[in-house]
């Protein structure tokens, strides 16, 4: 769906969900805006039993003159939508929004669809905010967004408030925004700092001494009551200072749900993985690397978990994520080589950058990727490649130029280059300017002289390669670990699906031939 889709309408309602938080204030007053830009009858409305009474929520309301009336709860039904009526970050119908009577509805949402969908729908789970997948709707309309009447603000504050503070943040779209959004820093400083209440302070505190301990494996599960997530952040960034604890997970119900917040300060435990374990089949879940959090769906959790108490998911669930996986150091780990098969690289065209070609030697860079973000330092030998699924990793000049021949193509010009979803970025740290990394791209194929040893997982690992001491790649049951033949501690995982499609097993009578089999 596209906002344009809408433009038949010319008497429009925009309701945000019961009991507002920032992220449907903001994504209701985008909406807003963009349809009175076009000439229409907007409304701005919310229902449910309560005003608006949070601090930062009323100041949000007040510096940003947000057009948001209240309708109380025993007056809804009599208030119909004209023409059209919009949700924005929850969807018509669910239980977190009193439903209006409307003949046509459009769904506007960054949850798990959680009703039977009909008319026009954009849902998109994998997104931190509602307020990022209005920014993206009015990008793809030319909709220009300038601050003089606060919308960036609301927007930047939408997603800041439901990924806590941005610890939460997974998906590149949710960067991309916060990194193209006129922000009055000024007010989200005022917001912010208007976020506790008292009675939120005593929840913290009380949960605090409820806290359950799982000495194998250093962690800590705390339930506490409803509260705005943020309070979650707080607990758990807390927790995190507690000599013992080195993992962490704090959680609260929430009306449709279960919302949670991941802490870790060891290399070994990503909390962004361990998030969207978490939650994985009823939510979703991600963040960064020490501070991450998610969602469970309280429909989908009771469908899986009719009688377990959440205390006891969380923690057989972390105790499960620890049994998982194992660890290897690339640099002191000795492969055993006889449960391996020997393995050639297929001539199958990539791409690359010369990274100096680009920016100059020095230049702070990232590459935003939907798998995340990767820090780099151009430097001389630095080649950055582009893989047969659209994954990017780095490559040094020695080993580029031994292992692909080049091909005088540009890279976009190949069939599927790359994942629809997000074309990576290079994204210059020093100025913010963002260059498509696929236009800049150029082709190379293997020389079928890459051998490697692999064999299938038959349980997670993760392994701390020779480039990256810091953080780790993910194995799962199915992928690969694979092992250069002429260099032991290069070790590393490959996907289960891009290696069977970009490696053929080695005839025994060719394996002798190949240094380090």
């Amino acid at each position: 769906m596209r906002l344009s889709d809408l433009d038949k309408f010319d008497r429009i309602t925009i309701q945000c969900h019961d009991n507002p938080d920032a992220d449907t204030l903001a994504s209701g007053y985008g909406l807003y805006c963009y349809f009175k830009g076009r000439g229409k009858q907007v409304r701005l409305v919310y229902s449910g039993r309560n005003r608006i009474q949070k601090s930062n929520l009323k100041l949000m309301v007040e510096k940003l003159n947000l057009p948001v009336e209240y309708i109380p709860a025993k007056e809804a039904a009599d208030c119909a939508a004209e023409e059209l009526l919009v949700t924005a970050d929850c969807q018509y119908g669910a239980g977190n929004v009193t439903k209006l009577a409307a003949e046509n509805v459009a769904v506007v949402d960054h949850h798990q669809v959680e009703m039977e969908i009909t008319g026009w729908a954009e849902i998109h789970p994998e997104l931190g905010s509602c307020s990022t997948l209005v920014w993206k709707l009015l990008t793809e309309e030319g909709f220009e967004i300038r601050d003089d009447n606060g919308l960036g603000t609301a927007l930047y504050y939408g997603l800041y408030s439901d990924t806590n503070q941005f610890s939460e943040l997974h998906n590149p779209l949710d960067m991309d925004m916060i990194d193209e959004l006129p922000v009055d820093n000024s007010l989200i400083t005022l917001f912010r700092n208007s976020n506790i209440s008292l009675k939120e302070l005593e929840i913290a505190g009380i949960a605090l001494i409820r806290y359950s301990y799982n000495d194998d494996y250093e962690f800590a599960v705390i339930k506490a009551q409803p509260c705005d997530p943020n309070i979650l952040g707080l607990i758990s960034d807390f927790l995190l200072q507690v000599d013992a604890i080195k993992t962490c997970v704090v959680f609260n119900e929430v009306d449709d749900g279960y919302k949670f917040s991941v802490r870790s300060c060891i290399r070994e435990v990503n909390a962004s993985e361990l998030a969207a374990y978490l939650a994985e089949g009823m939510g979703s879940g991600g963040g960064h690397y020490e501070k991450a959090g998610g969602f469970i769906s309280l429909r989908l959790y009771e469908e899986k978990f009719p009688t377990m108490h959440t205390e006891g998911y969380f923690n057989n669930r972390m105790t499960e994520y620890f049994d998982s996986f194992d660890v290897i150091y690339a640099e002191k780990y000795e492969a055993d080589l006889s449960t391996m098969k020997a393995y050639a690289k297929r001539r199958i065209p990539v791409g690359y950058v010369k990274a100096d070609e680009v920016l100059p030697v020095g230049s702070l860079i990232t590459i935003r990727t939907l798998e995340g973000d990767i820090d780099m330092t151009v430097e001389e030998d630095l080649y950055i490649m582009i893989g047969i699924q659209g994954e990017v990793y780095p490559n040094r000049r020695e080993n580029f130029l031994n292992s692909y021949r080049l091909l005088d193509r540009p890279y976009d010009e190949l069939e599927a280059p790359g994942p629809a979803d997000y074309a990576p970025m290079i994204k210059n740290r020093e100025n913010g300017k963002n260059l498509p990394l696929t236009r800049l791209a150029r082709v190379c194929v293997p020389l079928g002289e890459v051998h490697i040893h692999a064999r299938p997982l038959d349980r997670g690992v993760k392994v701390f390669t020779a480039w990256d001491r810091s953080k780790y790649m993910l194995g799962r049951p199915g992928d690969y670990l694979a092992v250069r033949c002429d260099d032991h501690h290069d070790v590393y995982v490959v996907e289960r699906e891009i290696f069977l499609r970009s490696y053929d097993e080695m005839p025994p009578e060719d394996i002798k031939d190949i240094k380090g089999a």
